[in-house]
């Protein structure tokens, strides 16, 4: 379908946009002229951001006068930038105004960069917003309900390093093997396997070699809400399960404490953020 400006000229008597296939999506702006900042006394006080809140609020009301519509009176290339300044709230309610501003708010150019914000200082990023083809307003809002969730799975576990260590109730025997309580040497690490199984490193002296398997246990209410969640090791004491601000996790009882690792740029299969750009 396309977008078609009425008649040949625009509100000020300059020469318009041609149509542009919805399609196409935000690529067609880049052959669009830009045209002046003209209009500026018909936004007072808020200025041109004001602007787009007003539009949708007047889309709300029963539609939004061609002549006072951003849109048309800055032209899309502009209103690209504009829509760009916005919080991803804001921009998401921005696409519901019309057809074209639905085109102008989903562009991954306005996206991308709302990403790179979310996943900033972010342990994990996850697996699904990374997706080939994905757009970017399909990454955001996924990786945005992805860090509210609050139960583990098997692929969270065997998707990131675990760094291990003992906490102050447990035996001063294991504590004194422990570099998280000696201030010393490399903190032990563990590592989640699909067939249910975790290793350690080589040289890990608490570990021992021995044999070590894992579940994950979820018990749910009628309604789906979810009565307890926790990982067991072996017939160690239940582990409970907590999301952190940072998108990692944390598997804790009274003796011990396992923090998955933000993971690597360099991992193929990783899922931590983006390497800073210099």
């Amino acid at each position: 379908m396309s977008v078609s400006n009425s008649g040949e000229f625009g509100v000020h008597g300059q020469k318009k946009a041609k149509t542009c296939d919805l399609e196409d999506g935000p690529s067609c702006f880049r052959s669009l002229p830009f045209p002046p900042w003209y209009g500026m006394e018909n936004f007072p006080d808020g200025g041109i951001e004001d602007s787009v809140v007003s539009a949708w609020n007047q889309q709300e009301d029963g539609g939004l006068d061609e002549e006072l519509d951003p849109l048309m009176v800055f032209g899309l290339g502009i209103m690209m930038i504009i829509v760009s300044k916005l919080d991803a709230r804001s921009v998401t309610q921005a696409r519901l105004v019309s057809r074209e501003w639905r085109a102008v708010a989903s562009s991954d150019k306005i996206w991308a960069p709302k990403c790179e914000e979310l996943w900033m200082g972010k342990a994990h990023i996850p697996r699904i917003s990374k997706v080939g083809g994905l757009s970017k307003l399909a990454a955001y809002s996924l990786s945005s309900m992805d860090y509210k969730r609050t139960r583990i799975t098997r692929n969270d576990l065997c998707s990131h390093v675990w760094v291990f260590h003992f906490t102050e109730a447990a035996p001063a025997y294991w504590r004194n093997m422990d570099p998280y309580w000696q201030g010393s040497g490399t903190p032990m690490r563990r590592y989640f396997h699909q067939d249910g199984s975790i290793t350690a490193d080589s040289d890990d002296g608490v570990w021992g070699g021995h044999e070590s398997c894992y579940t994950v246990v979820t018990g749910l209410l009628e309604d789906g809400t979810i009565r307890e969640h926790y990982v067991r090791i072996n017939r160690w004491p239940q582990l409970s399960v907590r999301r952190k601000e940072d998108g990692s996790w944390e598997l804790s009882n009274r003796l011990c404490c396992y923090t998955s690792v933000p993971d690597a740029d360099d991992r193929e299969d990783g899922t931590g953020p983006p390497s800073p750009v210099f």
